[in-house]
């Protein structure tokens, strides 16, 4: 085991210099906002139901409420180390919320499902700019030895707006419709806006305020145009190879591939001209923090396409009402909650990797024994497995980011931050993708449909063949887990 190095007196007027318990309420305020944004992107996924039949959509339409977001979210992300540089926590926090809370209140109001997806769009890019936040202030501002601390309390605050959501939810789903599942944000964006204003500093990540400092280095409108259209096109043709729509879906999967081979070669490009790239390429040379990208991707991919299975396994396959679904999500979620802070502070003791590994070991069991349940099995029994899942979560979540960005420099922490949850994210997007393509196409081959009102065995298992997917992407996490070194330390 490598201890942490004792990093250097802080210089007076930087983030680092903060009070402990100014950092604390800093790091609270964010847990607020990152709340909501978390909420936004999960709960959404009990209401898609009673969506697709206010606007009959078919179940690949519907997906999309998920989709957009993810998609938004992920490309959002990259401008997150600009937006700090050249506006400042303060304002750059303000904004999100800000274009958080108008998406709700617009996506309750919709009458048109186009204006649901440009409000799920908004939500994504709000949530995108702010969730690389609280990483960048606890590896900026804490102190080695309190960063597990701070990563396992911050996330097991952030873990109960999922744990909770699906619960509150599933009741507000079954009293007053779909509209109120985008209503809820509401009061924690309010409650965010009104502690940034106190809370959160008005300086950069570097100390200097904002628009100083060298930060007046245009976007990269090119580069994140680049992103945003080449992950567009990828799940595009994902979705165009489920519809059987084989040559439009090869076409966008080729200009998806064109398109990203462009942005690399552009942020490469602008790296050597000394510009301003929104993805640094310099991070990937450290083996560490490259290794913890691809164990983001891969998890994402499961976590976040699981996210959208589990409540749509439940309500579809298993023929459980919302209130149902909340129920049997809420336990696992409050245990998550406290097996998270245990695991946070065990990222400063052990080696980030045999945390990940681990729990990746007990999130893939999870998901591959839910082909053990049947039309009559009890909530009980699927609580259970739930419950094996989110406690591998509570081990993965801290470690992950602790354990790849201990391998970077300081300055590079904020692209590091931005670079590991933009992975993750499109890692999630396309899982999101992957689950509701595969689980049509697995449905239409045993002859079923999952808008038919009837619940049968064989529905059920076009279910169970995609939860046996998602094992199968935690033993790939688990090889680059494996694969992972504690890093030393840097000052």
């Amino acid at each position: 085991m490598t201890a942490p190095l004792t990093p250097p007196p802080p210089v007076a007027g930087t983030p680092t210099a903060l009070q402990s318990r100014q950092r604390w309420l800093f790091l609270l305020t964010l847990m607020v906002g990152t709340m909501a944004s978390v909420m936004s992107s999960t709960i959404i996924n009990v209401a898609i139901p009673g969506m697709s039949e206010y606007f009959a959509l078919g179940q690949e339409r519907a997906q999309w409420a998920t989709s957009s977001f993810m998609l938004a979210m992920t490309v959002s992300m990259l401008t997150t180390p600009w937006l700090l540089g050249r506006y400042g926590w303060r304002a750059t926090y303000l904004g999100t919320m800000a274009l958080l809370l108008a998406g709700g209140v617009v996506g309750g109001l919709a009458e048109d499902f186009n204006v649901v997806l440009a409000a799920r769009v908004a939500e994504g890019l709000a949530a995108g700019v702010v969730q690389p936040i609280p990483a960048i202030l606890i590896m900026r501002t804490f102190q080695p030895y309190e960063q597990g601390k701070a990563t396992g309390l911050f996330t097991m605050g952030v873990v109960l707006a999922p744990a909770l959501g699906p619960s509150i939810g599933g009741v507000l789903l079954d009293f007053w419709g779909w509209r109120s599942i985008f209503f809820m944000v509401v009061p924690l964006c309010v409650l965010a806006f009104a502690l940034s204003l106190r809370c959160v500093p008005n300086l950069t990540p570097d100390g200097a305020r904002p628009g100083q400092g060298g930060a007046g280095a245009p976007l990269d409108w090119r580069g994140l145009a680049l992103a945003g259209l080449g992950t567009l096109a990828l799940l595009h043709g994902m979705v165009g190879l489920h519809g059987g729509q084989t040559a439009q879906a090869a076409l966008l999967i080729g200009a998806a591939v064109v398109l990203w081979a462009g942005f690399l070669l552009w942020q490469q490009r602008q790296r050597q001209r000394g510009g301003t790239p929104l993805l640094n390429l310099a991070v990937f040379q450290h083996r560490t923090f490259a290794l913890g990208c691809v164990v983001a991707f891969i998890y994402g991919a499961a976590l976040f396409g699981s996210t959208y299975l589990l409540p749509v396994y439940m309500m579809l396959g298993l023929g459980l009402s919302p209130t149902h679904v909340g129920t049997v999500l809420l336990p696992a979620g409050l245990v998550l909650a406290a097996v998270i802070p245990i695991g946070g502070r065990q990222a400063d003791r052990r080696p980030p990797g045999q945390l990940i590994m681990l729990g990746l070991l007990l999130l893939g069991l999870s998901f591959a024994m839910m082909p053990m349940l049947g039309l009559g099995s009890g909530v009980v029994a699927l609580g259970a497995l739930t419950l094996l899942g989110r406690i591998g979560l509570g081990f993965i979540l801290p470690a992950l980011n602790l354990g790849a960005m201990r391998a970077l420099d300081k300055p590079q922490i904020p692209q590091g931050a931005s670079v590991i949850n933009f992975v993750r994210m499109l890692g999630g997007a396309i899982g999101v993708s992957l689950c509701g393509i595969l689980l049509e196409w697995r449905a239409l081959a045993r002859g079923q449909s999952l808008t038919a009102p009837t619940h049968t065995l064989d529905r059920l298992r076009a279910f169970d063949d995609v939860f046996l997917v998602l094992a199968a992407l935690c033993v790939c996490a688990m090889l680059a887990a494996w694969r992972m070194r504690t890093p030393t330390a840097r000052a």
